[in-house]
């Protein structure tokens, strides 16, 4: 066979061979091997099934199908750039193992809406894969979440002490994130489970193929309607791609923080040596790198996003070769994905502890009660917008004299307003500043163990709790 010249006889000489490599994708899309021999199982099943071919033809091609797939699985199979792409690397081979009829596995079909099929099985399957991951994220989540409950950890916002709260609620907010992302996934899973085999190049095919056939074979739940729109979509990539990165988003955000509450001045964590390494130069270091190397490989994820949208936005209908550009970031954002989420679990099963005692002076340390000073106020019927103003000024007057609100003395707080009672004491201890705040969905004890049970509760229903 001339491989320069096996998808036309139109041309009379051979591509550059810069070109040809420029042009070539099999560097990449090897990757999705397996899932074109799968759709050209089902495509050759159909043919005979129709009768567009003996179901003598169709049993050969299947059989010679199988044997690629065991080749390349021994690394017997390994095609190099003269082959262009992975779907005419099979085909190829397919015909040098079975003979002449291997090349009528590409009757009714084109390769756009042949790659169009392999990349919707490819990212179902890897879907699943993350889900499960996202699952194992939230149950080392959640196991820390039960043994803190009644931890304290700062509040912030901008930044800036807030609140105390519980450091189970903390974590559980990740929890309620990585859900998000789980179902989010499960939902882009059901429009990438749509069949474009059978749509051709663009226009469908004379042939009388059975799409429903091959759609039932590859456990498509649905087929698309139109034949222009199956080749040339890749909105089910970009949502993936938008899914990853607020996968990457929020595995980022609690990286930040790991880092933060890593540092000497925080003291919040500290970092086994499973899962940091240390300074070349300065001994006495230890260094977050899992929680920096996902957070510097949120940014690739970002950019895979912003690149197949930027491909996309100028396509006119329908298939253009612009599209070969969607593999390797749909490749590279699953990879990282996955690592990320299994390097953030492994820490947060092995990696890090909790500095409890340091948590609890840091509550005790700051002006984080306030707001509670205020309530107070407001509870005992003064309005609580002068309660506010007041309650700014005793913290203004303390921070001058270097006191904490706890440090004064009752006839004090009695100078600022008479309604204070020695009980104002209880009132802003910190473990009674958290308890209280039991709202639904708030951090007070009683409301976050609640918010652990139902959330056990549900993975134990769906069988997701091992």
């Amino acid at each position: 066979m001339d491989k320069k010249q096996t998808w036309s006889a139109r041309f009379d000489s051979p591509l550059n061979p810069f070109i040809g490599e420029f042009n070539a994708s099999i560097g990449f899309d090897i990757e999705l091997l397996e899932y074109d021999i799968m759709g050209s199982i089902a495509h050759a099943k159909m043919l005979g099934k129709t009768g567009i071919i003996s179901e003598e033809e169709s049993e050969t091609l299947v059989r010679g199908l199988e044997q690629i797939r065991e080749e390349y699985k021994r690394g017997e199979f390994k095609p190099g750039v003269e082959e262009e792409d992975v779907h005419l690397a099979v085909e190829r081979r397919l015909t040098e193992i079975v003979g002449e009829v291997g090349k009528k596995l590409h009757t009714a079909r084109s390769r756009n809406d042949q790659v169009g099929t392999d990349i919707r099985l490819y990212l179902r399957e890897e879907i699943g894969q993350i889900r499960e991951l996202l699952r194992e994220w939230q149950k080392a989540l959640l196991r820390h979440a039960e043994e803190h409950v009644e931890t304290l950890i700062p509040g912030y916002t901008h930044l800036q002490r807030a609140q105390p709260i519980s450091l189970a609620h903390h974590l559980m907010a990740y929890v309620h994130m990585a859900q998000r992302d789980w179902e989010r996934l499960g939902q882009i899973y059901n429009r990438t489970n749509v069949s474009p085999l059978g749509c051709g190049a663009l226009a469908g095919t004379t042939f009388p193929i059975d799409r429903d056939f091959t759609a039932k074979q590859l456990n498509f739940a649905s087929l698309y309607e139109n034949s222009l729109d199956a080749v040339s979509d890749r909105d089910f990539a970009i949502e993936f791609l938008c899914a990853a990165s607020l996968i990457m988003m929020h595995l980022s955000r609690i990286s930040e923080e790991l880092i933060l509450w890593a540092s000497h001045e925080f003291g919040f964590v500290i970092l086994k040596d499973s899962c940091a390494t240390g300074s070349s130069i300065m001994p006495q270091k230890k260094n977050p790198d899992v929680p920096e190397l996902v957070r510097g490989k949120t940014g690739r994820v970002f950019g895979h996003l912003m690149g197949l949208l930027t491909v996309m936005k100028g396509l006119p209908l329908a298939y253009n070769k612009d599209l070969q550009e969607d593999k390797e970031a749909i490749f590279d954002a699953v990879k990282t994905v996955k690592a990320c989420l299994r390097a953030m679990t492994i820490l947060f099963n092995e990696g890090l502890e909790f500095c409890t005692e340091r948590l609890e002076r840091a509550v005790n340390e700051d002006y984080s009660n306030a707001t509670d000073v205020a309530d107070y106020l407001a509870a005992k019927g003064v309005p609580f917008r002068e309660a506010y103003n007041l309650v700014g000024r005793i913290v203004k007057t303390c921070i001058g004299e270097g006191k904490l609100l706890k440090d004064l003395s009752e006839e004090e707080w009695k100078q600022f307003h008479p309604a204070f009672e020695k009980d104002i004491y209880e009132a802003i201890s910190p473990r009674r500043v958290v308890a209280r705040r039991n709202s639904y969905g708030g951090t007070g004890f009683e409301q976050v163990r609640q918010a652990i049970a139902r959330f056990k509760t549900y993975l134990e229903g769906e069988g997701g709790l091992g």
